[in-house]
């Protein structure tokens, strides 16, 4: 692994660069590739950067590290689950629980209805797994997040001409309509479901906390690269921020051509 300066040292100091996982450093559910590995490592000789997804730490594993190396090897900060699970420099940050939030007679309530809901649904096939619990959210896939990759494009494919999960999500919206809860739609075959706040947007705490530690940066441009930016999409939020400087994608390859100009890399 290549050496870097400590975060204060680097030629543009105050820049932290966030990424969308699915979608914009990888295709949906796959890894990185080697050449957008080293695009990385050639930007963070230059400032910090980071990831910040909906999915758990596990899947940004195994998405943009490798059986020997480590995620948080190879960014500043990696967010999982929009940053209610965290790290700074491969230590651990502060963490947040979905279920200690909203509460376990509530979940269950919400789950039932989720399920029933999924039962009546007519799709083209239907898998497994069709709530993933997480630390910080639930993970909704109306066909199930076993579904292969070919299955997954399908799906997709279908979602855009019916609708599915916008509508499902409009239901949830009627039913309970005080939750105090955020529905965000993202990859190919499911939504996310968090408290309010707990969006993309909530990873921008542990960016704010960094100007309080020694030695710590206080980040003057926070730019973020998305491919889901649209009302509605899991990008949309921290893409909207005031605090950001949003860069919408259209995939991994369009990422790194930004990156090259951005950054002259």
């Amino acid at each position: 692994m290549a050496p870097y300066s400590p975060l204060e040292k680097r030629p543009i100091a105050q820049t932290l660069c966030l990424f969308d996982v699915d979608g914009t450093l990888t295709p949906a559910r796959k890894s990185i590739s080697a050449e957008h590995v080293a695009l990385l490592s050639r930007l963070r000789q230059k400032c910090a950067i980071g990831t910040v997804g909906g999915s758990d730490y596990a899947k940004q594993q195994e998405q943009l590290g490798t059986a020997s190396v480590q995620v948080t090897s190879l960014f500043d900060f990696c967010f999982a689950e929009n940053g209610l699970t965290a790290y700074r420099l491969g230590e651990p940050l502060a963490s947040q629980s979905f279920i200690k939030e909203y509460g376990e007679e509530r979940y269950a309530q919400l789950a039932k209805f989720i399920l029933s809901y999924i039962a009546g649904l007519e799709l083209p096939f239907m898998r497994g797994t069709f709530i993933e619990f997480r630390n910080g959210m639930i993970n909704v896939s109306p066909c199930g997040r076993n579904a292969t990759s070919d299955e997954r494009n399908r799906f997709e494919a279908y979602d855009k001409e019916h609708n599915i999960r916008k509508t499902f999500v409009e239901e949830l919206k009627r039913k309970f309509p005080d939750s105090g809860l955020t529905y965000s739609i993202g990859g190919q075959i499911s939504f996310d479901v968090f408290p309010d706040g707990w969006d993309k947007t909530y990873c921008l705490r542990h960016v704010e906390d960094e100007a309080k530690k020694p030695n710590g940066i206080d980040f003057k441009t926070i730019h973020f690269f998305g491919d889901k930016t649209y009302k509605g999409g899991n990008d949309y939020e921290i893409f909207t921020d005031p605090r950001i400087t949003g860069h919408t994608v259209t995939g991994p390859e369009d990422t790194a051509q930004q990156l090259k100009k951005l950054f002259d890399l």
